[in-house]
């Protein structure tokens, strides 16, 4: 895996035909997220062909191009790290992407197949000890294997702002419309020293192995809250101690993704925990990539069977296919068979563990009366479960939200950050996965480790555990002993039901272009549906009253009275009870990564029902929104 591409894009970009550019650009998505498109060269998304077509190969040489312009404001011959997931066209991607690079004068160190946090953190590293500027990471995340895209960033451990990527973007979009766009690629292509080139390749491996261990020692760092400081922690002994009075092991499913050359199994040995694998060889995908809903039933299985022979086998994840986030699945001790967890119950049992390691390690502190003394902050995106904010108000820290999109989330965590608040874990917790500060990107590792902590540092006469002070903090100290599980922590997170964000009926397909026109439209819709069913949502579900609130890169502003304003951000309907209590929303916006529109719900309490009829509700109004707008 991960094998150079013998092709020369030189040859074929003067027989590129200009209608074959403009229509691969057409089918791009390109946003502060990423870009993303179909680039396998059969043009089928659920391919696995290797190749990609001449336009494409013109496309990722233009982006090299324009960011290597970028870097150069600061370096006149910048150091560019590349990295690539487990996708087949990763390789063909890489190699025009290096040629444009060496084109360009720029220093290229290649780490093959790397998982997104690896690079990230080798970036940070190499870029603290003068020897990075930046990086470009070859992904598509979680859409299906014949995608790919690209991801750009500096050296401060994330991709880069919203405000940097649109510069970038701009820059790429400036030389697109040029009329002499292709002659000039093809002059860039053969500019590259060949003999740099090859280098490049032959340094693959030490570059590999590099950003291997900077990821190692980096997500020890994170772990146990060790930024600036060197040598084991208190928080590091009493764990270690804990898994060797209760052994545990992990069960993975890697589903090929370019965590199969990460640090994943080194990690947890040197923690003592017992790591069991499948699907492990790079790039041999076995099920859909993203991984919810189905795609976690392997590793269910998987981790039903492991315990039979390893009985200390009580959790499992699955990561997507650059390895930034991964989902679980548990072992339920009172059903007595492996369970998956929905995304946002991922998200918030990472909250509880990483919240209440702030309480243990001190950093967290209440006055006598139990009201908080240090300014703590989480960061969500807009479709993340008030669940999250029940969680934060029992630890009396704040919550604060921004549009979809890790850019806007880190953006905001750093804004914050700024104003003397500790931000300890963000995330978009609609996906699941968190990212634990100083890391700026969702990684597995942290989220299996916040629960591993959850379950392993249990308390003494000197300290309460982790489990126990969550327990303490909801109102919930009777329900403590000394032999919980970890199906005892799943249920002791509060009450709520949100639809998954990858589940059929969170996408729609609009015909409606103009966003701002289709919030237009449904504000009418939904007003009109408001005073139609009002009296039965007051009498079936004690829902009172509702307010518009809108989700713009890193803002947010409530009680608007225009939906249109939500432009193509996230707009959502909070709904109140008759204490004014916010208990349930609806929620949606256009995905900026994929062709789809999404539409969610979320409800307070354990009953399903109330879930159900909002999803439905507003899948019903976008439909006779969608439909206004393209009369029109």
């Amino acid at each position: 895996m991960g094998t150079r591409d013998s092709s020369h894009p030189q040859t074929i970009f003067l027989r590129e035909d200009e209608s074959s550019l403009d229509d691969a650009l057409a089918k791009m998505i390109l946003s502060p997220s990423g870009w993303r498109g179909v680039f396998a060269g059969d043009g089928n998304e659920e391919s696995s062909v290797k190749t990609i077509s001449a336009a494409h190969t013109v496309i990722v040489s233009v982006a090299a191009k324009v960011f290597a312009d970028y870097l150069k404001t600061g370096k006149e011959h910048p150091v560019i790290i590349v990295g690539m997931d487990t996708r087949p066209t990763g390789g063909a991607i890489a190699e025009a992407m290096i040629r444009a690079f060496a084109a360009e004068a720029c220093e290229v160190a290649f780490a093959n197949v790397t998982a997104a946090p690896e690079i990230m953190a080798y970036a940070r590293t190499a870029g603290n000890a003068g020897k990075a500027d930046g990086f470009v990471y070859i992904s598509a995340s979680h859409n299906p294997i014949g995608h790919n895209g690209l991801k750009f960033g500096r050296t401060d451990g994330g991709v880069l702002s919203p405000e940097e990527a649109s510069q970038l973007l701009a820059g790429f979009r400036a030389f697109m419309a040029a009329p002499d766009r292709i002659a000039r690629v093809a002059a860039l292509a053969n500019r590259a020293d060949q003999n740099v080139i090859d280098r490049v390749y032959r340094n693959a491996y030490r570059i590999k192995e590099e950003a291997y261990n900077a990821y190692l020692a980096f997500t020890q760092e994170v772990v146990f809250g060790l930024e600036g400081k060197t040598g084991p922690s208190e928080l590091f002994n009493a764990l270690t101690e804990g898994l060797r009075l209760n052994p545990l092991g992990i069960a993975v499913d890697f589903n090929g993704s370019a965590r199969t050359v990460s640090i994943d199994r080194q990690f947890f040995s040197r923690m003592g925990i017992r790591c069991y694998a499948i699907n492990d060889k790079p790039g041999a995908i076995a099920h859909r990539i993203v991984p919810e809903g189905d795609s976690l039933e392997p590793c269910r299985r998987f981790l039903e069977e492991t315990r039979r022979e390893h009985p200390e086998t009580i959790l499992g994840y699955v990561p997507d296919c650059d390895g930034d986030r991964g989902n679980l699945v548990i072992w339920d001790q009172g059903a007595k068979k492996a369970r998956s967890l929905e995304a946002q119950e991922v998200f918030a049992l990472a909250c509880i563990g990483e919240l209440a390691h702030l309480v243990w390690t001190g950093t967290l502190r209440y006055d006598a009366e139990g009201k908080t003394l240090d300014k703590i902050a989480v960061v969500v995106n807009d479709p993340t479960s008030m669940r999250i904010d029940r969680i934060a108000g029992f630890f009396g820290v704040s919550v604060f939200r921004a549009e979809v999109g890790e850019p806007n989330v880190v953006g905001l965590a750093r804004r914050l950050r700024e104003q003397g608040y500790i931000v300890r874990i963000l995330g978009e917790g609609s996906a699941g996965g968190n990212i634990t500060h100083p890391s700026a990107v969702r990684d597995p590792i942290n989220t299996v480790m916040a629960l591993v902590k959850l379950l392993t540092l249990r308390g003494n006469d000197r300290k309460k555990g982790f489990y126990e002070l969550w327990l303490n903090r909801s109102d919930q100290a009777e329900s403590y002993r000394n032999d919980f599980s970890l199906s005892d922590i799943v249920a002791s997170l509060p009450a709520f039901i949100t639809t998954g964000s990858y589940t059929p009926e969170a996408a729609l397909h609009v015909k409606t272009k103009d966003h701002e026109v289709l919030k237009d439209r449904y504000q009418k819709v939904f007003l009109k549906a408001w005073e139609e069913r009002k009296e039965q949502l007051q009498t079936r579900y004690n829902i009172q009253g509702w307010e518009a609130s809108w989700y713009k890169g890193m803002e947010e502003r409530r009680g608007i009275s225009r939906f249109s304003e939500a432009g193509k951000g996230g707009l959502k309907i909070a709904f109140t009870n008759n204490l004014g209590n916010q208990t349930a929303w609806i929620w949606m916006r256009g995905s900026a990564t994929e062709p789809v529109f999404r539409v969610m719900a979320d409800a307070e309490g354990s009953d399903p029902r109330l879930e159900r009829d909002l999803i439905e509700w507003q899948r019903r109004m976008v439909i006779e929104a969608d439909e206004l707008s393209s009369m029109n």
